[in-house]
């Protein structure tokens, strides 16, 4: 039993890392832009498709073509916030961005089945299916990368928003609009190109997702979407480093579920969720200040 209870903990660490890389670009698109972007679940898979095509069609390495998928998921998402996000105006403005994003879901939902149907499809490369032997179990290698690939990622994010010139105009975004552009900050700049890192992000953990997960399709960001959300909820939106530390607490909860209520670890990101939201509506590391437009 205490080798299942560490299993199960060092395999809900390293699949927490998994999901931070999914839910840091939604965190952060929340905090600049006050959007819940939808649409983020369907971006992962897009990503995980886009490493496909190169893997299965040009043989490149998955680590490798992150060096094709984050530029272009990047030019993605600037298209979509000129396209869908960037024209809503007014007092409705929240509730008509959910419903952009969720249009820009669909319609990404229904180009990827258009190219490749209903049937799963997985990444398979050797860390992928190699382990690691580590005290008295084995971790996939491809959940170490993950990890570390998370930890890059959170990293990057961090020194982009503290250590930058556009670092400054996002936090300036992110406090108070009008006060951004007295000051001379190009917000639809700002906020173009943070939608663009946002969904960067989703083509490193599409990639990660599409190997570990053992095969998707166009509808898996349904799920994705909830437990990212639930994620979001969790660490507070807003806060990047917070998305680690909830998702690394929500997986490894699930995985210890596991070993005694299999039926029931599916709930954990819900219930949880629920919890947060009654007690605590911020998040564990969520701002309390409304944010001026």
């Amino acid at each position: 039993m205490a080798s299942e209870i560490s299993q199960a903990i060092a395999a809900g660490i390293l699949g927490g890392g998994v999901y931070a890389l999914m839910a840091a670009g939604l965190t952060l698109i929340f905090g600049v832009l006050d959007i819940i972007n939808v649409a983020q679940g369907i971006l992962v898979v897009l990503g995980a498709y886009l490493s496909y095509v190169l893997s299965v069609h040009l043989h490149l390495d998955l680590l490798l073509g992150l060096f094709i998928t984050v530029p272009a998921m990047f030019v993605i998402g600037i298209a979509i916030y000129w396209l869908f996000i960037r024209p809503l105006r007014g007092a409705e403005r929240t509730s008509m961005t959910l419903l952009a994003c969720f249009a820009v879901a669909l319609i990404i939902e229904g180009v990827l089945y258009w190219q490749f149907g209903s049937n799963y499809v997985s990444l398979t490369t050797w860390y992928t299916t190699s382990t690691v032997h580590l005290f008295d179990f084995y971790l996939p290698d491809i959940y170490l990368i993950g990890f570390g690939l998370a930890v890059v990622a959170v990293a990057a994010l961090y020194w982009i928003l503290y250590r930058t010139t556009f670092g400054r105009a996002v936090r300036a975004t992110m406090q108070n609009q009008v006060a951004a552009r007295l000051i001379g900050i190009d917000v639809n700049r700002v906020s173009a190109v943070t939608f663009g890192i946002g969904t960067a992000v989703t083509a490193i953990g599409g990639m990660v997702y599409g190997a570990i997960s053992g095969g998707f399709t166009p509808n898996s960001g349904y799920d994705l979407i909830s437990r990212l959300l639930a994620i979001v909820i969790l660490a507070g939106m807003g806060s990047i480093g917070g998305a680690l530390v909830a998702a690394v607490f929500m997986t490894t909860a699930e995985a210890l579920v596991d070993i005694w209520q299999p039926d029931w670890s599916v709930v954990v990101f819900y219930l949880a969720m629920v919890i947060i939201l009654t007690f605590r509506p911020t998040g564990l590391f969520g701002r309390r200040a409304a944010r001026a437009q």
